[in-house]
């Protein structure tokens, strides 16, 4: 199945400029979200894997299904001020401003493996901010694991330390 030709392009959103890659449609069509989970599952059912960690919000999506299916414990990754428990947070660039992730400072126990998961990787920045908060509870990060690449925008170099899978590229902003 190819997953490109499910994933809507909006010009200019949320800034000019930025090419927005929108999920939500593949996401309304059941096989093609189906087969993408299932890609995902296929990929880390072997693996020995604590947790998955999902990044706000769409990491939310394709994280908790793959913890369900995995058997595993899901860690929400969030924006600040939306966790209800004491918190960590980094802050970093994106590719149209700055913003902050914050994680429960319980959620992980030191040496748990953890995959971390989100829908696109852009500038490499929201990733980076949440290896950092994994590595900070003592985790362990396995992979980050990502629908979509815009390797235009260079992410994947602020994360060359870390095993990175991505499931499809899209060229420009």
């Amino acid at each position: 199945m190819n997953i490109k030709e499910k994933i809507r392009t909006i010009p200019h959103w949320p800034v000019k400029g930025v090419m927005f890659r929108d999920i939500t449609t593949l996401l309304q069509d059941g096989p093609a979200f189906k087969h993408v989970c299932d890609e995902l599952y296929n990929r880390y059912k072997d693996m020995e894997i604590d947790l998955v960690a999902g990044i706000e919000s769409r990491g939310f999506i394709f994280g908790s299904v793959l913890a369900y299916k995995l058997g595993v414990g899901f860690i929400p990754i969030r924006k600040p001020g939306k966790l209800p428990y004491k918190t960590i947070s980094a802050e970093f660039e994106k590719e149209y401003g700055k913003d902050k992730m914050e994680i429960h400072e319980d959620a992980i126990k030191k040496g748990n493996k953890i995959l971390l998961i989100d829908d696109l990787i852009a500038t490499g920045g929201t990733i980076s901010a949440a290896t950092k908060l994994i590595e900070q509870l003592g985790g362990n990060v396995i992979e980050c694991a990502l629908v979509i690449d815009l390797p235009d925008l260079k992410g994947k170099e602020k994360l060359k330390d870390y095993k990175i899978f991505t499931m499809v590229e899209f060229e420009g902003k």
